[in-house]
C-alpha cells in the first residue's frame, strides 16, 4: 500500500518503507551515510575547522559567482519533497529559483527566491502558515509538498551582481508515487506599472489537469487611498469571456474584509493563520520611501480550485475616485501562482531582466 504522500500527525506513528534523505551543502547528493564527509582543504568554512578536523562544520554554505547558476538537488525517483529550508545573503529578487520534473527541460517553477517565499519586497517579516513559513534571521522555509516519479532537479541562478553565500536544505523522501500524483508548479509575474484600465494577470496560459494551491501578490500603491476593490477570477476549462468563480474584493480574497482595516487604530493590521494572511505592510518615510506596499498570500490548502483542461487567473486593480466611482489603479503588482497539474506544462512567458526584476 503507498504511503510516502501523506505526513500528518494521525499518521507519524504508522510503519512506512520511505526512506528519509537530505540534501545540502554538507551532502550535496542525499545519498545515505554521505553528510559531514567533506574534507577539511576542502570546506568553504576551512578558516574556521581547520584545528578540529573532518565531520566537523566544514562546508555548512555555498557560494555562487556572478551570473552562475548552481544545482542544488539532483534527485532520482519516485520520491517527494516534503520541506525546503533556505537563508540567503543578497538580493531575494535576484536570486532565481527553478525546478525541473521527470527531465523536462521547461521548469515547472521559476520564480525568485523571495517571492517564492511569500517575501517579494526583500525585506523581512514573518510569516506562519502550513506551506510558507519565514522566521527570524530571514529564514525561509516551504512545506508544499512535491511528488515525482524520475527525477528531480532544482538550481539557483545569482544575478546579484556579485558573489553571493547560500544556506539551504532538501528535505525528501525516497518512496512510491501513486499515478495520480500532480507536478507542483509555481510562476512569477510582475508588471510596473499596471497600464490603465488593464487586468492584472497572475496566470495564463496553464494546460492540463491539476489544481490551483495559492496566491502571493507583492502589491505597491501608487496612488492615494484604498488599492484593493478589483475582485479576483478563475477562468477554467471552457470560460471565454465570464469566469466560473468571481472573488468581490482583493481584501476579501484573502480572507480578510474592509481594507484590512483595524478600525480603532485606523492603520492597517498585518495577520497571518494556516491558509490567508497580510503578512508584510511597508509605510512610506516622508524621505525616500515613497509608497506603500503589502505582501499577501492564500493557500487554497481545503479548496483547492480543480481544473480539467486549462486554467486563468486575473485580478482587477480598482481604487476610488470622486463621487463614488472606481479608480483604475496603475501600481506595481508581482504575484506568484502555486499549483499542481500533469505533464508536459506549457512553457511560461520569458522571466523579466534583472533591471524589470529589481524593487525601486
Amino acid at each position: 500500500m503507498y504511503d510516502g504522500l501523506s505526513n500528518s500527525l494521525e499518521n507519524l506513528w504508522r510503519l512506512s518503507n520511505a526512506k528519509s534523505r537530505s540534501i545540502s551543502a554538507e551532502n550535496p547528493t542525499g545519498e545515505a551515510g554521505g553528510g559531514a564527509a567533506c574534507e577539511v582543504e576542502d570546506g568553504i568554512a576551512i578558516g574556521a575547522a581547520w584545528d578540529l578536523g573532518k565531520g566537523w562544520k566544514v562546508n555548512p554554505y555555498i557560494a555562487l559567482g556572478v551570473g552562475e547558476t548552481r544545482v542544488l538537488a539532483d534527485i532520482e525517483g519516485p520520491g517527494i519533497i516534503n520541506h525546503i529550508w533556505c537563508t540567503p545573503s543578497d538580493n531575494w529578487r535576484f536570486l532565481i529559483l527553478r525546478f525541473y520534473w521527470d527531465g523536462c527541460e521547461q521548469p515547472a517553477v521559476e520564480c525568485p527566491l523571495g517571492d517564492f517565499f511569500a517575501s517579494g519586497w526583500g525585506e523581512y517579516a514573518p510569516l506562519s502558515s502550513l506551506a510558507v513559513c519565514v522566521n527570524p534571521g530571514r529564514a525561509f522555509n516551504c512545506y508544499w509538498q512535491m511528488p515525482f516519479k524520475k527525477r528531480c532537479r532544482i538550481t539557483l541562478e545569482n544575478l546579484c551582481g556579485k558573489t553571493t553565500v547560500f544556506y539551504y536544505q532538501v528535505d525528501y523522501t525516497l518512496t512510491e508515487v501513486p499515478d495520480e500524483a500532480a507536478y507542483f508548479h509555481a510562476q512569477f509575474r510582475r508588471v510596473n506599472p499596471l497600464p490603465y484600465k488593464e487586468v492584472y494577470t497572475i496566470a495564463d496560459g496553464i494546460e492540463g489537469k491539476g489544481a490551483y494551491v495559492g496566491t502571493y501578490l507583492a502589491w505597491g500603491v501608487n496612488n492615494s487611498g484604498w488599492w484593493g476593490e478589483g475582485e479576483i477570477k478563475f477562468y477554467m476549462d471552457d470560460d471565454e469571456e465570464y469566469p466560473t468563480i468571481c472573488g468581490t474584493g482583493t481584501e476579501d480574497y484573502f480572507c480578510g474584509s474592509y481594507n484590512f482595516e483595524n478600525r480603532q487604530t485606523q492603520r492597517y493590521e498585518t495577520y497571518c493563520t494556516p491558509y490567508a494572511g497580510l503578512s508584510q505592510v511597508i509605510c512610506p518615510d516622508g524621505v525616500y520611501r515613497s509608497q506603500q506596499r503589502f505582501g499577501m498570500y492564500r493557500w487554497h490548502i481545503t479548496d483547492p480550485i480543480r481544473f480539467e483542461k486549462r486554467l486563468k487567473v486575473t485580478i482587477q486593480a480598482l481604487g476610488w475616485r470622486e463621487g463614488g466611482r472606481y479608480l483604475p489603479l496603475q501600481d506595481d503588482i508581482a504575484s506568484v501562482a502555486f499549483w499542481y497539474q500533469t505533464l508536459p506544462s506549457a512553457p511560461f512567458p520569458p522571466l523579466p531582466d534583472r533591471d524589470y526584476l529589481e524593487i525601486i
